[in-house]
Order: structure tokens, then C-alpha cells, then sequence
């Protein structure tokens, strides 16, 4: 019954609904990289998610990928649209580092902050400062 399967659907958290479809689960990130997540600080990510559009930066190119981004759970999830079913591809945050590019790394657009964490660094742009600042 379609109607009743959607109800089941609605019903799961969005966690729920992406958790099949990554292996880079809380734990095993925690595992990997050495560090911990206090009970306080995973309750405060489960209740909170941010989603919308962002842009990406190639790597060695002044050209940007626009994405749907879920932010949830620690982890960043990468949508062609925010119609998709399934994610391009995941980002496990625990670890990185969040701050704005130096003058050095030529970025010269508006809205743009660095994730970095030792030698990977990606460069993601907001569309309006308000996305910024979320």
C-alpha cells in the first residue's frame, strides 16, 4: 500500500532515511580520527539540520558546482537537486576546521569559507550572506 508506505517514510527522521546509504556513520568517523562526541553535542546535532543550496569549488579551476547540501548529523550530504533520493557523495565533518580563505588562496568572491582538515581542503560559497552566516 503506497499511502501507508509514505506514512512510514514521513514518520523516520531524515538520519534514519540517509543512514542505509553511507558507511561514514558517527562512530566509525569517531573510530577513524581519534576523537569523541559528547552526549550533549549529539543530541544538540540530531535536533538540528540545515539544508540548501551551496556552491563548490574544483580543485586547480576558477569554475564552482552549485549543490543541494544537507548539513546533519555531523555530516555533509551532496544532491544534484534537492529532488534526489540519494547523495553524490558525503563530507563526515568531526575533525575539520572551519574558517574564511586568506588573501594568499586568490578566491576573490563573496560568501565563501574553507573546510580543512590536514591535507584535505574544500572551498564552499553561500548565495547570499544570510546562507553565510547559517
Amino acid at each position: 500500500d503506497q499511502e501507508s508506505e509514505d506514512d512510514l517514510s514521513a514518520s523516520r527522521t531524515s538520519l534514519e532515511r540517509q543512514s542505509p546509504h553511507r558507511g561514514n556513520t558517527t562512530v566509525h568517523v569517531c573510530w577513524h580520527r581519534n576523537t569523541s562526541v559528547s552526549m550533549i553535542d549529539f543530541s544538540i546535532a540530531v535536533e538540528n539540520q540545515l539544508s540548501g543550496n551551496l556552491l563548490r569549488k574544483f580543485k586547480n579551476s576558477n569554475g564552482w558546482q552549485k549543490l543541494w547540501v544537507v548539513f546533519t548529523n555531523f555530516c555533509m550530504f551532496f544532491y544534484k537537486s534537492h529532488q534526489d533520493n540519494h547523495p553524490l557523495a558525503s563530507l563526515p565533518l568531526l575533525g575539520y576546521s572551519l574558517t574564511v580563505p586568506s588573501e594568499s588562496e586568490n578566491i576573490h568572491k563573496d560568501y565563501v569559507f574553507k573546510l580543512h582538515f590536514k591535507s584535505h581542503v574544500y572551498y564552499f560559497r553561500a548565495e547570499s550572506e544570510y546562507t553565510f552566516e547559517r
